[in-house]
């Protein structure tokens, strides 16, 4: 089929079809549609002039279908249908901020900004998304803001920092060593086995540059994975304060490293695209940490 032909009709074309089919009527559906009734007469005349044929034939009391226009009618319906399904789909997504995290939200903030976004933006909700990439869904097109707690591509995203997290050690709970401290130094780290996230995790070789490093790292895929070789026993790990408040695992046991340097937290989003309600939600987060 000819592309012109293929492209040539719309959906208000459609929609004063139906509306005529469903009135029987021209002037009935120019009341329908608050329009005169000329414009529905030149509209549906465009869309008879795409399918070249008749669809509706006037009759004394009105219009009835022809046997081409009964035949357009279910089809025109159906693509009308999916047309609202799509804007309906347009109208939410707007009404919708996708916050997206990898590891941790924003720990024990995380539930305190739920309840005051609520409150003070009843008409977008807020939504988070846990995906495990190095954007947290930002560039997969699952989310619209990221929490990441590692800089990001600065040619694709816009970030900036919210607030800065305490460096935790997690260790099985039960470790003879270590059980029965208060906290710890990242020089006691290096004479362990090490489990990191490579692709998302905030701890690499890098954090003892200049001091003796871990001999042995275990990579895991995901938070769950680490917490498991964590409670086995098999390793330790370094993390954000954030991820002991999300994810409380019976038999890790998580203390403050006193020497640990502390985690940027920064919200990204597309360099391309700064999705409605941004700023509130950095003025929220950022409030959140400065208040302790």
């Amino acid at each position: 089929m000819p592309y012109d032909v293929v492209m040539d009709w719309s959906l208000r074309e459609l929609r004063f079809f139906v509306a005529a089919a469903d009135e029987g009527s021209f002037t009935d559906a120019a009341t329908r549609l608050f329009v005169s009734q000329a414009a529905v007469s030149r509209t549906i005349a465009g869309l008879e002039k795409t399918v070249g044929e008749r669809l509706l034939r006037r009759v004394p009391r009105g219009c009835e279908l022809t046997s081409t226009g009964r035949q357009l009618l279910p089809e025109a319906r159906r693509v009308l249908s999916e047309a609202d399904k799509f804007t309906d789909f347009l109208t939410s997504r707007h009404a919708i901020l996708r916050v997206g995290y990898a590891w941790a939200a924003l720990g024990r903030h995380t539930a305190q900004l739920q309840r005051d976004w609520a409150r003070q933006h009843p008409r977008t909700q807020l939504e988070l998304v846990r995906h495990n990439s190095p954007t947290a869904g930002l560039a997969e097109g699952l989310s619209d803001v990221a929490i990441v707690r590692r800089p990001v591509d600065e040619k694709k995203f816009d970030s900036v920092v919210v607030g800065l997290e305490r460096r935790l050690v997690a260790f099985a709970s039960d470790d003879p060593e270590w059980s029965r401290r208060r906290s710890l130094r990242m020089g006691e780290i290096a004479d362990r086995t090490v489990v990191i996230d490579p692709r998302v995790g905030t701890t690499s070789s890098a954090l003892w540059s200049g001091s003796p490093q871990p001999s042995r790292f275990i990579e895991s895929g995901d938070v769950d994975t680490w917490l498991d070789v964590i409670a086995a026993g098999r390793g330790v790990g370094t993390t954000a304060e954030a991820t002991a408040h999300h994810h409380p695992r019976p038999g890790v046991a998580f203390r403050p490293l006193t020497d640990g340097p502390r985690i940027p937290v920064r919200l990204a989003w597309d360099h391309d695209h700064q999705p409605p309600g941004l700023r509130e939600l950095v003025d929220s987060v950022t409030r959140l940490y400065e208040s302790g």
